[in-house]
């Protein structure tokens, strides 16, 4: 975001909140609709995989959100 310009210096008048505990607890993951999906075959280390799926159900989809975040930070470059 940065090399595009889209970070800013927070106002110094802006409100600030105390976020109560567990505020994040029921948070999610939105996924952007998707520009096309390939399928691949992909040789990746055990424990990686099976920390994913531990996360539960949709695993897949985050490890392509978790590759997109990381292609989205470098591809400028």
């Amino acid at each position: 975001m940065r090399a595009r310009g889209e970070v800013f210096e927070t106002a110094s008048d802006a409100p600030t909140y105390e976020l109560p505990d567990g505020f994040w607890d029921n948070a999610r993951v939105v996924f952007p609709e998707p520009p096309g999906k390939t399928s691949v075959h992909l040789r990746l280390d055990s424990d990686v995989l099976d920390w994913f799926k531990a996360q539960g159900k949709g695993h897949l989809t985050r490890m392509n959100a978790i590759l997109r975040a990381y292609y989205d930070a470098h591809r400028a470059k």
